[in-house]
């Protein structure tokens, strides 16, 4: 793997940028904007997950790193399960909540690839990304 300088250098990080985008985008719109709870978590979950990554890159080393990642990978499946109560009722269809949740699983699998990556490298202190 090469060597990342910068978290916005992270592919996970780019899509999840992606997906953060058009959660604002779908919240925005519709009858999910008065859902105030629902929409708020859903833009929650999704800057937790470019949040997380970036924080956790960050930090001062692989452990710490796979925690922040960690966290970044569940709330992946946080937006998952909250994007099926947006589509129960009726703020998303059924491809946009194909869309975005198959963009969460694709960031959770990268995420997870990364962390098996760090761990596996054996190396602790200063990242080696």
């Amino acid at each position: 793997m090469a060597a990342i300088k910068r978290f916005e250098d992270i592919e996970a990080w780019q899509r999840a940028r992606q997906l953060t985008r058009e959660i604002y985008r779908i919240t925005s719109e519709g009858d999910c904007t008065r859902d105030y709870c629902l929409r708020d978590q859903l833009r929650r979950s999704a800057v937790s997950i470019m949040s997380n990554i970036a924080e956790g890159f960050e930090r001062g080393g692989n452990r710490e790193f796979v925690q922040f990642l960690a966290v970044a990978k569940g709330s992946c499946g946080e937006l998952r399960s909250q994007l099926y109560i947006a589509l129960d009722q009726g703020y998303i269809d059924e491809q946009q909540f194909n869309e975005m949740s198959s963009g969460a699983i694709d960031i959770a699998r990268m995420v997870s690839g990364l962390i098996r990556y760090l761990k596996e490298s054996g190396k602790r202190g200063s990242k080696s990304v």
